[in-house]
């Protein structure tokens, strides 16, 4: 059986629909399907969704609580937005035409929803902000790393700028800060295979062909610290911070490297007085799409001597911009 065709469905607040596959079986209703398929929603709770209207099938028409089951469909939801302690800093759009959207993120917040976070995301906050639904990352930071995150307005594009970066077609440049080793040569090519450490989350290295290649120089040191520039030739998970922590070096704030700290509680706000010192700097690529040469500058910086001073009084405060 063909399957039907995907409709595009409007976001509220920001947050896409989700949508459940609709497989052979015995319910009679699509109440009982959704209520046995996701049971963290009471019964009652779907009935007054639907009632609501906020059910819909795949031809996006509203499904009524007492609407039979049809298998080898879909249904779409929308999810209700539980609580979320804000992460009080701003991103901030630095482009904007009709293919990509550039946008500096803050520490501590989220390129994309998952876990405990939802609306408090990169990309729930843009499509807010810009009222573009069709939003998608072209690349990710991490949550801890502020700077650039790249994102595409247009679906036909979309395969287009998203291999750029598979294709190693981006020139990517990142700032941190770390401990100071003049004992090693500078710059430092560092080129290794990572792979996933038995420490959850993390990576190290392993022998094997190399996956993963920077480049790290510094540019300023310290007492005992120093601010480097990195370019990463090739995109693994954590690989800048691997490749310091490999060096002895670990960034500044890190949470998992060397130790991995505690899980915050989710019913607590986010703990934002140590963030990691990493910023995704710079982009520079040609654009697969106009031709044109694309460069962006990230307009926050590392200060290595304010991080210093931070050290010694009260806990260094994010590069970013109060809400």
């Amino acid at each position: 059986m063909t399957r039907p065709a995907r409709i595009p469905l409007p976001t509220r607040d920001g947050v896409s629909a989700s949508t459940v596959a609709a497989p052979n079986g015995p319910w009679p209703t699509v109440l009982a399907f959704l209520s046995e398929r996701i049971p963290a929603v009471s019964t009652a709770d779907w009935a007054q969704r639907m009632a609501a209207g906020e059910v819909l099938d795949a031809e996006g028409q509203p499904v009524p609580p007492d609407a039979p089951y049809r298998a080898q469909t879909r249904y779409h939801y929308w999810r209700s937005l539980p609580f979320e302690h804000p992460i009080p800093f701003e991103e901030r759009i630095v482009f904007q035409d009709d293919f990509l959207v550039v946008a500096d993120k803050p520490h501590f917040l989220p390129v994309t929803p998952k876990g405990r976070y939802l609306r408090e995301t990169l990309l729930v906050r843009l499509k807010q902000r810009t009222g573009i639904d069709t939003l998608v990352p072209m690349h990710r930071i991490d949550r801890e790393t502020a700077g650039l995150v790249v994102f595409t307005v247009q679906p036909h594009t979309r395969n287009a700028y998203q291999g750029l970066l598979r294709d190693l077609q981006v020139e990517k440049t990142y700032e941190a800060i770390a401990p100071w080793r003049p004992e090693l040569t500078w710059p430092q090519r560092r080129i290794s295979r990572l792979a996933e450490s038995p420490n959850f989350m993390a990576m190290h290295e392993v022998d094997g062909p190399p996956n993963a290649d920077t480049w790290i120089e510094p540019i300023e040191a310290i007492d005992g610290w120093a601010r480097y520039r990195l370019t990463p030739r090739t995109g693994q998970k954590h690989q800048l911070r691997a490749h310091l922590h490999a060096l002895g070096m670990p960034i500044a704030g890190d949470r998992i490297y060397p130790t991995l700290w505690p899980p915050e509680p989710a019913d607590q706000p986010v703990d934002v007085s140590r963030p990691l010192q990493l910023l995704a700097q710079s982009l520079r690529f040609t654009d697969p799409v106009t031709g044109q040469q694309r460069a962006f500058t990230s307009p926050r910086q590392l200060d290595l001597s304010a991080w210093l001073q931070g050290l010694d009084a009260a806990p260094v405060a994010p590069l970013a911009t109060p809400r």
